[in-house]
């Protein structure tokens, strides 16, 4: 069965509502190590599932050279988005640290050439800044502008931002961004109406942290998403769904995704992806109500405007 798809908002792009994430590419030290073995077994797995939207980052480890190695031979069947921003040739930051980024136009020229170079491409369907910084922080040193230039010259198709609070709202006022990527899921309902503001204006969206990982989902019963999910009550309206099928589904229910992206190295995982987003979307009624408790646990939307 075909993988449904959305029309990435105004891009025209024709993106399966899964995509894949390839920050579990990126291995040690940053994460656990995976070896290529692993690395080409997934990347083709979801090209041949049908999944066409692969999401990465120049500070990804080695996430954009195995994809150069292992399906630029396929290009013509996904759509590639990387970030920028993110300073190149910086060392690799320690887990749990953030790693540097440097807006300037010097740097995120040369952090698309070196993307470009990494997966043997001519070309980025999106290029999104990373990081969320300030629209001062994107114009005093000409990282906005660059970007631009860039997609004038037919490197970079379309630009994004990936972005959050507090700065979300004024890119989104900008109107200059094809693409949002902004973390939303069931028990991280913070951005929905940020979500659905970027979607009225026509740009794309892309959902990131939509399975919740981190939540019961995973196992672990700590934390504030794992919090919200035990004052929220749910369990009455799983109807035999496991906790991460709901939260995926209610992911997938939001009306202003076009596609959330899942990283995994495991093909069953992704398998188990697919078949939960083949189900559909969760019964009005059913999401309606969950919305409801789940905002009375404390994940609720914070309006634009705060």
């Amino acid at each position: 069965m075909a993988v449904a798809t959305r029309e990435l908002g105004r891009t025209g792009l024709q993106v399966t509502t899964l995509g894949y994430g390839a920050m579990e590419l990126r291995g040690a030290p940053r994460a656990r190590d995976t070896t290529e073995e692993q690395a080409e077994a997934i990347l083709n797995a979801v090209l041949d599932a049908g999944i066409n939207y692969i999401d990465t980052s120049i500070d990804y480890g080695v996430s954009e050279e195995r994809i150069g190695r292992y399906i630029a031979h396929r290009r013509a069947e996904y759509y590639l988005a990387s970030k920028c921003g993110c300073l190149v040739g910086a060392p690799t930051a320690p887990r749990g640290q953030r790693s540097a980024h440097v807006f300037t136009r010097e740097n995120v020229v040369a952090g698309v050439e070196q993307s470009l170079a990494r997966m043997k491409t001519d070309y980025l369907d999106v290029v999104q800044f990373h990081s969320s910084p300030s629209r001062q922080t994107l114009e005093e040193h000409g990282a906005l502008d660059a970007l631009l230039e860039l997609k004038a010259a037919g490197k970079v198709r379309f630009i994004g931002m990936s972005g959050t609070f507090p700065h979300l709202p004024n890119h989104i006022a900008m109107g200059v961004f094809d693409v949002f990527q902004i973390p939303y899921s069931a028990v991280e309902r913070e951005h929905e109406a940020a979500i659905a503001a970027a979607a009225r204006q026509g740009a794309g969206i892309v959902i990131r942290g939509g399975a919740a990982k981190g939540a019961p989902t995973e196992g672990k019963q700590a934390g504030l998403q794992w919090e919200r999910w035990r004052q929220a009550h749910l369990d009455d309206l799983l109807d035999g769904m496991t906790p991460m099928e709901f939260i995926l589904r209610f992911t997938f229910t939001n009306p202003d995704l076009d596609t959330t992206i899942v990283g995994t190295i495991n093909p069953a995982h992704l398998r188990t992806n697919l078949d939960i987003l083949r189900q559909g979307p969760l019964p009005p009624d059913l999401y309606e109500e969950a919305k409801r408790r789940l905002a009375a646990a404390g994940s609720a939307p914070r309006p634009v405007g705060e």
